[in-house]
């Protein structure tokens, strides 16, 4: 538990950080990794026809999307600091992180 508040913590605020970068800079400009273009590659070879502007949370916490979304992540294990971190996602890219729209993608 204390750990996964850390971790929790961790991800809020890398969020409001990140939050703040892509509100100032047009996101097509901004890369947050050097790795940036492979990491999006590799998402969409493995997640092809996941929808990403409205998130269904079963879509991310579904035993059969943890499958897939495990082995993903280890393919940054020395590339990506943190790459197994949780992360706070919105749900809706349109809306703000709310409590409603924020779910902790692990």
């Amino acid at each position: 538990p204390r750990v996964e508040l850390a971790w929790a913590m961790k991800a809020h605020q890398h969020a409001q950080v990140y939050f703040n970068l892509i509100s100032s800079v047009d996101p097509k400009f901004l890369n947050l990794t050097k790795v940036d273009d492979q990491i999006y590659s590799e998402f969409r070879k493995t997640f092809r026809d996941l929808k990403i502007d409205v998130l269904d949370p079963e879509e991310l916490k579904s035993e059969p999307a943890k499958e897939k979304w495990r082995p993903f992540c280890l393919r940054f294990e020395g590339v990506v600091e943190d790459f197994n971190y949780g992360t706070l996602l919105r749900l809706d890219c349109r809306k703000d992180y709310t409590e409603e729209n924020t779910i902790f993608g692990e």
